[in-house]
Order: structure tokens, then sequence, then C-alpha cells
């Protein structure tokens, strides 16, 4: 979390020079050659699922990046963070058992104090791009939990980038290859370690091992941590309602993801086919909870 939040603050630098959608770019494009080169995947090691859902995972995190990029453009980053975190929550709302009507009532209320429409000072594209960053983010957190499951190693991820990479080089290489310099190109290979190299890979492997309740609860913290490193870095002091939103999203986070924990490893069907390595130790425990 703290490697996600210093990357998007260390982007933000970028933004005047190639724009929120070229620093998502740079960052995704740079991870994927990173993870294609140290992996080095071979597809015909893949059953069709787990290939098929590395793809489809490619194909959401750039859209979390690039939505998220452009929110962090227009929205403090702590509103901006807290707002995408919707996505998680929603997930765990709509798997969990107890409590589903009461954390969606505890996030909204943290959403409206957040935006604070009454004040007429909300940037309504920015609210609209975080929240597409949200979809995208619960589609993310499913897809890794399947990649992580039916793929060993890092090899899902090494497929997942790369395609993230090549959507985004769609999407932004047109308008923003012109403006590009060697310094640029340098500072994006820096950037795309800090997010999304090594958080990418942690929370893989984290989700190998804890259950979607330990994962959500620990991960219920980003939006406090963008919190402090809009203030500490970007200078971004929000008022007191945006605080108290905050910490209402947190809680509604936490709660929800308390009541909704991930399936035993034990009881997914394994279809990998014989002659393809296992996924490892860790994929064959039981999922531990904090």
């Amino acid at each position: 979390m703290l490697c996600v939040q210093l990357g998007l603050a260390a982007s933000v630098g970028l933004f005047d020079r190639v724009g929120p959608q070229g620093a998502a770019w740079l960052r995704l494009a740079w991870a994927g050659v990173i993870l294609l080169v140290a992996v080095r995947p071979r597809p015909s090691r893949f059953t069709r699922s787990g290939l098929l859902a590395s793809v489809a995972l490619g194909v959401v995190t750039s859209g979390v990046t690039l939505f998220f990029m452009a929110a962090v453009a227009r929205l403090p980053l702590g509103t901006a963070s807290a707002l995408e975190f919707l996505g998680p929550l929603g997930v765990a709302t709509a798997r969990g058992h107890g409590g589903k009507k009461l954390w969606p009532a505890l996030a909204a209320v943290g959403v409206l104090l957040l935006t604070e429409p009454w004040r007429g000072t909300a940037d309504l594209a920015g609210c609209g791009y975080a929240l597409a960053a949200a979809v995208c983010w619960a589609a993310y957190i499913l897809l890794t939990q399947r990649v992580g499951d039916e793929v060993s190693g890092l090899r899902g991820l090494a497929i997942s980038m790369p395609v993230a990479g090549l959507v985004a080089t769609a999407v932004a290489a047109p308008t923003v290859a012109p403006r590009l310099t060697w310094g640029l190109v340098v500072t994006g290979l820096g950037l795309a370690i800090l997010l999304p190299v090594v958080p990418f890979s942690l929370e893989l492997l984290a989700l190998r091992r804890l259950t979607t309740s330990a994962f959500g609860t620990l991960m219920s913290l980003e939006p406090a941590i963008a919190l402090v490193i809009g203030v500490v870095a970007l200078h971004q002091v929000p008022d007191v309602a945006p605080v108290v939103g905050l910490a209402f999203v947190v809680a509604a986070g936490i709660g929800a993801e308390r009541t909704g924990a991930r399936t035993s490893a034990a009881d997914r069907p394994a279809d990998r086919p014989s002659g393809h390595e296992p996924a490892g130790p860790a994929a064959d425990r039981e999922p531990v909870d904090c």
C-alpha cells in the first residue's frame, strides 16, 4: 500500500509533461517489459482458463490505472483513493453474510462527506473516473485471486502486465509519444518498479495466503495512507468533513471484509492438467486469517 501511494504521488509530477494517461502508460508499459523479461512465461504451461484469466486481469489492470490517474489529476489523493475503495467494498459486501446493508450505507455517508456535493465544488468528472476505477479494482481482486490459484509463481502477472501495457499503449501512445524524452522514459522505468511491479507482485502472493477478510481488512487502511501521503508529499490538506468521510469508508471496508471470507483452497477444484507445474506449497495451504 505504501508503494502504491508513493508511486501515485511521484506520478503526479509527470502530469504537466505527459498528462495522467501518459504517466499511467509509462508505468504499465515498463512494468510489462520488466515482468516479461524477468519471468519469461510460456503460454504452453498455462491452462486455457488460467491464460484467459491472466489476459482479463491485464485489461482491468490497465483500466484501474488509467481511470485512477485521471481521477488523481482532478481530486485529492485521499478522496480519489476512498472513492476507488468502494470497488473492493462492494465485492466484500456481495460476498458477506452479515451487515450487508450496514456497510454500504456507512460507505455512502463517507462518500458524501468526502465529495461534499452541497458545496458545489465536487469535480464530477474526477468522481466518475474514481468510480470507474473502483469497478475495475473490484474485478482486479476477483481475477487476481483466480490467477493466483490457477497459475504458479508470478507467471500470471507476467502475462497480465504486458497485456495492460498494450492496452495503455493503444489508449495513450498516439497523443503522448511525441512528447516523450529519454529522461521521461527513464523516470517511467523507476516509477514502474515502485508501482505496479512491487505492489502487484506482493498482492498476488498475499491473496494466495490470506482470506478475503484478512486481505480486505488490511487494504482498508489504504485510503488513510493515501490521505497521509497526500498531505506530506503533495501538500493536500483536507477539511474536517473529508477526514470524517474517509474514516467512514475505512470503517465500512473493515466491517464488510470481515464478513467476506474466501473458500478454502482445499474446496476449490484443481483444473490444472497433469504435466504442468503445481502452484507450490503456498497454494496448498489453508487460508490464514490475520
